[in-house]
């Protein structure tokens, strides 16, 4: 179970030396074959995390004979049930078409040596858990005592800890690397106060200062990203938007366009946020705040990628969003950012005056069988936070 800041290279981590492993113990060359047996099944929640996963690994066993292949939902099942025919030591997928090229009998599983859950919480909160257990209780697959297994993220609270253990050898490591569970330090936080009706306003005065440099917008619902991205595009700044209502072939468009600079501002809901590395992000803005603290984690994680440096804007609005005053309180003090007074005073407000001592504690991010939680009020404003979203709105991102 690996924990490490966003941006900090945990694909790269699990990927060189998965593959560096199987070339030691010479992986026989994939050839043609009605089912297909991998060394390697690596799963993401979303179809855009899962295919840049596969094209590092395509990357990194590029003149080797370790042969990847990709599965997602949104495009045809044969073309990609060819592809694995050709010859598969390592599998990515989301979990619904994953599990479905498996029920076709196109994939076995009795070879798998590594199991790998990119943004394990995200892969095990209530949308992906089930399909999970299936994946591990699928006919053929070696029990945990059998195949290694990975977890990686950058958020790990609690309860997924606990769940996570089912899926783990009793003696599994937690690795925690730098100051994780919270925000990366790279990244200048900023919150400003709003109303819900002056948004828009400050939005564009915002994205007008940041010119052509590459804006990432979160929202929180499907139909307020497009509302954005059209009033963005109206006051001609141009904008595009991703989220899970918009077909395959609009998303990689929207995705190509920004990263190419043609659309310098995304709008995104937050399952976007998850795992996705595009160059040269320089500013996050949250048009809605989340409504968990990890979220937000992973969102601003979208800029001061590898060393680099990036701009957060929070619009905080107290009639909305002061459920999360005393989580932000935390991670702002723990990345040594400036604490807004009103932010303080909102998390006094909303929830008494215990706790503040320990605004540095890191959280969702302790090995949980250590027994190192002190109840402090970080721990229970992340424990008290609703899951993320629902399975339904889980599965468009498959």
């Amino acid at each position: 179970m690996a924990c490490a800041q966003t941006g900090s290279g945990k694909t790269a981590a699990f990927l060189l030396p998965i593959l560096q492993q199987l070339m030691v113990d010479g992986v026989a060359a994939s050839q043609f074959s009605e089912i297909q047996e991998p060394e390697v099944v690596i799963v993401a929640p979303t179809r855009e995390l899962i295919n840049q996963i596969f094209l590092e690994a395509r990357k990194f066993a590029h003149g080797t004979c370790v042969r990847p292949v990709v599965v997602y939902g949104g495009v045809s099942t044969g073309y990609q049930i060819r592809e694995i025919s050709r010859g598969c030591n390592l599998l990515c997928g989301t979990p619904g078409r994953l599990l479905d090229v498996i029920g076709r009998g196109k994939v076995g599983l009795s070879k798998v040596r590594y199991l790998v859950l990119d943004e394990a919480d995200r892969m095990l909160d209530m949308g992906f858990e089930p399909d999970m257990r299936r994946l591990v209780t699928s006919p053929g697959m070696p029990s945990k005592e059998n195949r290694q297994t990975l977890m990686f993220s950058a958020t790990y609270p609690e309860d997924i800890q606990k769940m996570a253990a089912d899926f783990l050898k009793s003696d599994y490591l937690f690795l925690a690397v730098g100051v994780v569970g919270g925000a990366c330090s790279d990244v200048e936080q900023i919150l400003k106060q709003v109303t819900r009706f002056s948004k828009r306003e400050q939005l564009l005065d915002l994205v007008k200062t940041t010119g052509s440099e590459r804006t990432m917008v979160f929202v929180e619902t499907k139909r307020q990203a497009d509302f954005i991205a059209a009033f963005l595009c109206q006051e001609e700044v141009p904008t595009t938007s991703i989220h899970g209502d918009r077909e395959q072939r609009e998303r990689e468009m929207a995705l190509a366009d920004f990263r190419s600079g043609r659309c310098p501002i995304l709008v995104a809901t937050s399952v976007a946020a998850r795992g996705l590395d595009i160059p040269d992000v320089q500013h996050v803005v949250n048009f809605d705040l989340p409504n968990n603290i990890d979220d937000y984690v992973h969102r601003i994680g979208r800029t001061g990628r590898c060393g680099n440096t990036g701009r957060a804007v929070s619009f905080y609005d107290p009639d909305a969003d002061s459920q999360l005053a005393r989580s932000l309180v935390a991670i702002l003090s723990q990345a040594q950012q400036e604490v807004p007074s009103w932010l303080e005073e909102s998390a006094f407000r909303s929830h008494g005056t215990t706790g503040f001592s320990n605004a540095r504690k890191t959280f969702a991010s302790t090995d949980s069988r250590k027994g190192q939680h002190s109840g402090s009020f970080q721990d229970d404003a992340v424990k008290n936070q609703p899951a993320a979203q629902t399975a339904a709105d889980d599965e468009e991102w498959e």
